[in-house]
């Protein structure tokens, strides 16, 4: 498994409560939850392959 990035995210209060709130009912943690919502945005918009490319590319 690859390491992922870290980095330093500043973020409205009352963003991260929404978010920390939605993370919960996801049973995700907030960290988690983010990512979730970055990649599936990044996939939506063409930036970032779709699940069945990335797999068809794993098995060619």
């Amino acid at each position: 498994m690859s390491q992922k990035k870290k980095f330093l995210l500043r973020i409205d209060p009352k963003l991260y409560e929404t978010l920390e709130g939605w993370a919960a009912d996801e049973f995700r943690s907030v960290n988690t939850h983010i990512e979730f919502l970055l990649r599936e945005a990044a996939r939506k918009t063409g930036r970032l392959p779709s699940r069945t490319q990335e797999k068809k590319e794993e098995t060619d």
